[in-house]
């Protein structure tokens, strides 16, 4: 299935089917002011990595796979939930989270930001290239989208 994020206009896709062929680690599908969805695929044995968006709550629905969702207020204070096809994960912004595949088979989940987190219409084959990109400031929100702070309130 071919995705292409339009950015902040009307768009719709069949998100199983998108989800569960996408074989990059991140592939970012559609672009809001103040949400995005991300596609992802995590490989057997890895992890999305342990991290903290403050100011982002973010859902998750796993559509292939089974794995861990661990959370927590601290990286050190985490509570572990087995998930699998079928399952979400709710994280509020500020909480700790990590989602680790413990099966044979790639684990494909698509994850809503609200607000915006990712660049627009970014693709990431692998976690080493999505850090990189962080690292490097490519993976950074579109101006355009709707900014907020940690209360809720409109930044820009």
């Amino acid at each position: 299935m071919d995705i292409h994020d339009n950015g902040p206009k009307p768009n719709t896709f069949d998100i199983e089917t998108a989800t569960t062929e996408n074989d990059a680690y991140r592939r970012v599908a559609w672009t809001g002011k103040h949400l995005q969805v991300t596609l992802m695929s995590i490989e057997p044995g890895k992890s999305i990595g342990l991290e903290v968006h403050h100011g982002t709550d973010q859902f998750l629905r796993i559509d292939q796979g089974k794995g861990v969702a661990k959370m927590g207020p601290e990286k050190d204070d985490l509570q572990e939930h087995e998930v699998e096809d079928g399952w979400s994960i709710q994280v509020p912004a500020g909480t700790w989270h990590d989602v680790e595949n413990t099966g044979a088979e790639p684990l494909r989940l698509y994850t809503i930001y609200a607000p915006t987190h990712h660049a627009k219409g970014i693709v990431q084959q692998t976690k080493d290239k999505a850090d990189a990109d962080e690292e490097a400031g490519r993976d950074e929100p579109p101006k355009w989208v709707e900014e907020v702070d940690d209360k809720g309130e409109e930044t820009a």
